[in-house]
């Protein structure tokens, strides 16, 4: 059994739930997700089956689409509405539309950001949550993350000296919205929350394309489960031959041809619609490419 699931996670659930489950409704122990859900958040979560778990990554790096609410006024120790409070301030003046646009389009494009105490990055070892539920602060380092686009998709409510506001944001691999959410608020001059958070889109999947756990498990797996291909149909193709395609399987790294990809690192390599692997050009050698997947025969 090999393909992606495009899950719709519930709430209340963790994404190891998630992949607890599928394996069970699938009796297959091959299942992996693409990307971390908190219990809090709902949304899309596409799941690796098989031989699909070798391109998980792919999915992962593609970008996703989310819809947060976010709460000007108080901020919490876990940056979304699950925290304790650790800083009140009430808002004592008006926001305006204009305002609210300049802060959104200067955290456009690529931002540093800091990563939450309570967030799975490791440090010396140890997931920083574990830290934070110890009571223990440590020094986090910083990270570059990429934000497509910020928009807002609700009018912004201002009422008992707090202001709400819902936002559209896509955005790169490791960004944190609910940490998002505080440096909004900090532009504003103010503490601030995720106080909701739902993934629209990942992958290429949005949330029509999806299905629960509970219409997994009335439903046969072939018609709900997409082509392992799915996970890189973003990558440009390089179509091969039988003859070419044997080598590929093998691994072996060969002469950039002429049908490569004008342009590009990377390419998906295919033979009568089968994705055989991912090559790439040689890094270190030139007029060479080389494969960085393999996929099992």
């Amino acid at each position: 059994m090999n393909g992606i699931l495009p899950l719709w996670k519930e709430k209340g659930m963790t994404s190891h739930d998630c992949v607890f489950k599928a394996r069970k409704i699938l009796r297959t122990k091959k299942v992996g997700h693409t990307g971390t859900l908190d219990p809090d958040v709902e949304g899309v979560l596409p799941l690796c089956i098989g031989t699909a778990t070798r391109l998980a990554e792919y999915i992962t790096d593609s970008g996703k689409t989310y819809e947060a609410e976010v709460t000007i006024g108080f901020s919490t120790e876990t940056e979304d509405a699950s925290g304790a409070v650790v800083e009140s301030r009430a808002v004592d003046r008006s926001i305006t539309d204009a305002e609210l646009e300049s802060v959104l389009q200067s955290l456009t494009g690529e931002i540093e950001q800091i990563p939450p105490m309570y967030s799975a990055v490791k440090v010396n070892g140890r997931r920083l949550y574990e830290y934070a539920r110890a009571g223990q602060t440590v020094e986090r380092p910083s990270r570059i993350v990429s934000i497509y686009s910020i928009e807002r998709i609700s009018p912004i409510e201002q009422e008992n000296e707090k202001v709400r506001f819902s936002i559209r944001v896509s955005c790169g691999k490791g960004t944190y919205i609910r940490t998002l959410a505080v440096m909004i608020g900090e532009k504003l001059g103010y503490p601030a929350h995720m106080s909701r958070l739902v993934r629209t889109h990942s992958g290429g999947f949005g949330e029509d394309d999806c299905v629960t756990l509970s219409v997994l498990a009335e439903r046969a797996p072939e018609d709900v489960l997409k082509p392992v291909e799915t996970a890189v149909s973003h990558l440009p193709k390089w179509i091969v031959n039988d003859t070419v395609a044997v080598k590929v399987k093998n691994g072996a790294v060969l002469s950039k041809p002429a049908q490569w990809p004008a342009g590009e690192s990377e390419a998906a390599v295919y033979l009568n619609g089968e994705l055989l692997a991912i090559y790439q050009v040689h890094p270190e050698k030139t007029g060479l490419i080389k494969p960085v997947k393999v996929m099992p025969q």
